[in-house]
């Protein structure tokens, strides 16, 4: 198993329109492989202004549960599973590491548990006071190992989302 680099925050300051670039390049030939209607959305610290981010792309694709198999079909098709993620029969991810920057898509079954990412990010985006207390998260895990961070942003996601749902 290779050892995955500290965690870092891109200070380039091209990560937001580079990783915009890429999606709007990836978006329609995602749209001509997958089932009509599938909700294709860029997500994560790249598509909300302001956020620190590592530099890469994340695309949720979200689809309704019955139309689930055929785009995983076909998302594998083209796409290497991300083997360091979950996967099960309403939720699967994919990687493209060659890909600048580097490219993730989480494929959903729409009202899944885990469709979720198209939430926190639109809570980020809402939220100035939130996407602060994020990139304070982040700027405090600076040089972490990667598992360390992903451990901590997993718990402050876990945090929005229970707090999206109880104001709900």
């Amino acid at each position: 198993m290779a050892i995955e680099p500290p965690f870092t925050i891109d200070e380039s300051g091209h990560a937001h329109n580079d990783a915009q670039s890429l999606y709007d390049t990836i978006r329609p030939q995602l749209a001509a492989m997958l089932p009509e209607g599938a909700d294709i959305r860029h997500v994560g610290a790249t598509a909300v202004p302001g956020c620190l981010t590592k530099g890469d792309l994340d695309i949720v694709v979200r689809v309704e549960p019955r139309l689930f198999q055929a785009a995983d079909a076909a998302l594998s098709a083209r796409y290497a599973r991300n083997t360091g993620s979950t996967r099960s029969e309403t939720f699967s991810a994919f990687a493209d590491e060659q890909q600048r920057p580097h490219l993730g898509i989480q494929l959903v079954a729409i009202g899944s548990e885990l469709d979720v990412f198209h939430s926190f990010a639109e809570a980020l985006a809402s939220s100035p006071q939130l996407l602060e207390q994020y990139n304070a998260m982040k700027r405090a895990h600076q040089g972490a190992e990667m598992a360390v961070y992903r451990a901590v942003k997993s718990q402050f996601v876990e945090n929005v989302l229970a707090e999206l749902r109880n104001s709900a």
